[in-house]
């Protein structure tokens, strides 16, 4: 039963204080949460009673991965409790919903929780931000996820960029995946097509053209390489015309900076004899790791 205590009182001034500092932090929304909320308050809710976050960007869930937590929810159980609304009927999840799969299948009934009342924009803030950076989300997810915060915060690219720590060309890369046919993106969400490929295809004209170069890729597994290659003609394959940035901005070094910042999809800093990566977590600096050909050690 819901009670007094369960009233809104978490966040403090709310979301706007972690929202608006940069870069944002799924694990310190989760943190605040969990680190205020007297024990007493946490408590367990029938897994027949919760239904997805409405805003939950995340539809594909990798099924290994949700097998692996099972097993280990059936031997270790459930460490850290989901967060949770309550709803007309039962109670919506806001944060926790892998572990809420993985206790399913794991034959648990119930699960700790921790209710709270947010409203709508704040269950969308946290669910894409927890799905952002803590989910391997497939790029059309994530470029959704970056549309509904620019929309809902009404951000810039550059300002979603520095809060997320990402760079500008990354976000917009990923915001041109939305800008192809739906076929192609199911390609993409399908994992047939890679975000290499699709980034290519984003910037063509034609979405004739875009679509049987895709069945070239899946058919014939061409490299994003050979795509590029094949695409070089402007004559043949027209492209979306790129914003160019004012030349006072381009230094010495820019061209390597904007190409390092493409690659790894994070903001790079190129300036005095130094190369700065920046990374939001550990996830995300595996994930620049994994695309520079390191393998993460543990």
């Amino acid at each position: 039963m819901e009670t007094n205590n369960t009233k809104r009182r978490a966040l403090g001034r709310g979301l706007e204080e972690l929202f608006f500092n940069e870069p944002i932090a799924y694990d310190k929304v989760e943190e605040k949460i969990i680190t205020e909320t007297p024990s007493e308050e946490i408590v367990k809710v029938k897994l027949s009673e919760l239904r997805s976050n409405p805003y939950q960007p995340r539809k594909v869930f990798d099924e290994d991965a949700l097998q692996e937590l099972a097993a280990s929810i059936k031997e270790h159980g459930v460490f850290q409790p989901i967060i949770i609304k309550k709803s007309i009927k039962g109670y919506e999840i806001i944060a926790g919903e892998r572990r809420v799969k993985a206790s399913i299948l794991a034959g648990l009934e119930e699960i700790p929780a921790i209710i709270r009342d947010f409203n709508d924009t704040e269950m969308m803030e946290i669910a894409l931000l927890e799905n952002l950076q803590r989910e391997n989300l497939n790029a059309v997810e994530e470029a959704t996820a970056y549309k509904k915060l620019i929309e809902t915060l009404a951000l810039t690219q550059e300002e979603l960029a520095k809060r997320l720590g990402k760079s500008r060309s990354h976000i917009t890369n990923m915001l041109g995946l939305l800008t192809l046919p739906e076929d192609i993106q199911s390609q993409i969400t399908e994992r047939k097509i890679t975000m290499g490929h699709a980034r290519v295809l984003s910037k063509l004209d034609s979405n004739i053209q875009q679509k049987e170069l895709a069945d070239k890729i899946v058919s014939e597994g061409l490299s994003v390489r050979q795509l590029e290659e094949m695409t070089t003609s402007e004559k043949e394959y027209a492209r979306t015309k790129q914003i160019k940035r004012k030349d006072k901005e381009f230094s010495e070094y820019q061209y390597i900076q904007d190409e390092l910042c493409e690659k790894l999809g994070t903001r790079v800093k190129v300036k005095n004899n130094k190369i700065e990566i920046n990374f939001v977590n550990g996830s995300d600096l595996n994930r620049i790791l994994e695309v520079m050909g390191i393998i993460p050690r543990g």
